[in-house]
């Protein structure tokens, strides 16, 4: 199978390292393990190959609690023992496979047509569901054993799998994974991302606000740093307010609507008394 090549999007901007690992990928046919702190586009990033590569994105939201088998399939027991009760039900509660439900994985199996498959946030979960999933990512394929059934890939998937460090990994995980770990954009790459979603922006707007931003994110003893996404829902707020001078963002006291920013309470405290502002 011949695999195309990401270019990246109008809105998701790559340097040549990340561009190049993620065609690594492809190549291989290896999963993508992305790492970097929230807010550096590691989920963005499998929406951009999918929509570069025309492909569908099924993506896996991993809970806490969450077994590997429940990304696969769900059996409804509850459903059939109803059917069966009642016997108002087109279905025959003999046959079992019409209460098999796909799991975000299963769909990506079963899609006639080859998927970007995300896996978001893995390290909330165990390494037992870690090591199952590999398993399955290995042999591109799962049993259902309600019905004895192995459910092969249709098309290999293009997997992107994210985390965001909070517990380690397995080694046999990691060894098995394309591993990238995408940095905090540099205030040049983020003026280059600022414009491709604001490309009208005022050249003194944009350097006024990346500035006061990475100040910001200096700030001592903050615990949920300000990302990417918050500086441009903040530029959105600015550009907004009529008669939004940019030169207030260069007096600490005066850099408005932090709330934006800082998201948690202590954050934003933290930051309004390190800048010399008065808060309630």
């Amino acid at each position: 199978m011949s695999n195309p090549q990401f270019t990246g999007t109008s809105t998701y901007i790559l340097d040549d390292e990340l561009a190049r690992v993620v065609n690594v990928a492809l190549r291989l046919e290896l999963p993508l393990l992305l790492k970097g702190e929230p807010g550096t586009g590691k989920t963005l990033l499998a929406h951009a190959i999918a929509e570069n590569l025309d492909m569908p994105l099924i993506q896996l939201n991993v809970k806490s609690s969450m077994k590997a088998v429940e990304a696969l399939y769900q059996y409804d027991t509850l459903t059939r023992l109803n059917d069966s009760r009642f016997g108002d039900s087109k279905r025959n509660v003999d046959n079992i496979e019409e209460y098999i439900r796909m799991g975000k994985i299963g769909q990506a199996f079963i899609s006639d047509q080859r998927v970007v498959l995300l896996i978001d946030e893995i390290d909330k979960a165990d390494s037992e569901f870690q090591d199952d999933l590999l398993d399955v990512l290995d042999q591109m394929s799962f049993d259902i054993i309600e019905i004895d059934k192995t459910v092969p890939a249709q098309n290999r998937p293009v997997v992107v799998i994210t985390s965001n460090a909070k517990r380690d990994l397995s080694d046999p995980f990691l060894g098995r994974c394309i591993f990238h770990h995408i940095a905090f954009p540099k205030p040049e790459m983020m003026k280059q991302i600022v414009y491709a979603h604001y490309p009208d922006l005022n050249d003194r707007i944009a350097d006024s606000t990346i500035a006061a931003f990475y100040q910001l994110r200096d700030i001592s003893g903050i615990e949920k740093k300000p990302a990417t996404r918050e500086l441009l829902h903040w530029i959105r707020a600015l550009t907004g307010e009529d008669g939004f001078d940019p030169a207030q963002l260069s007096d600490n006291r005066k850099i408005p609507l932090l709330g934006l920013l800082f998201k948690k309470s202590d954050d934003l405290h933290r930051a309004q008394h390190a800048l010399g502002q008065k808060y309630a």
